[in-house]
């Protein structure tokens, strides 16, 4: 994975990759789910405007909140950071030999998003009791 991965905001979708290139290149999907995160502020503006207050929400990688859980930090996918910068209208930034964590504001819940899945594919989920 390329260590860090930018792209401005005004950059045009990108169009015609192959599945490979999207998900297996040198970004590993980074930059689709950013572009995934910009559409649906286009079409979720209530979902944007949760990300732009500082939010977790729910989305399609794990890293977002519902609820405050016993254990007050979790894990998440830089996919799903990359989504939420999309989401915020923001330039996607993210340097992947870091972790970078995050608070939500409506939950209290501290996430630290990393490209490391072993620490975020087996912790528990939002519906265990802890």
């Amino acid at each position: 994975m390329t260590t860090n991965v930018i792209r401005s905001k005004n950059a045009p979708q990108r169009a015609g990759l192959t599945h490979e290139e999207i998900w297996d290149g040198p970004d590993q999907g980074l930059i689709m789910s950013w572009e995934v995160g910009r559409a649906r502020a286009m079409t979720y503006p209530e979902l944007a405007q949760q990300c732009l207050s500082g939010q977790l929400p729910i989305l399609g990688w794990k890293g977002g909140v519902s609820r405050a859980l016993k254990k007050r930090e979790k894990f998440g996918s830089l996919k799903y950071l990359a989504q939420w910068q999309g989401l915020r209208g923001e330039d996607l930034n993210i340097d992947c030999s870091k972790e970078h964590t995050l608070t939500c504001t409506n939950t209290g819940m501290a996430v630290t998003f990393t490209s490391d899945k072993a620490k975020y594919v087996n912790q528990s989920t939002e519906n265990d009791s802890d």
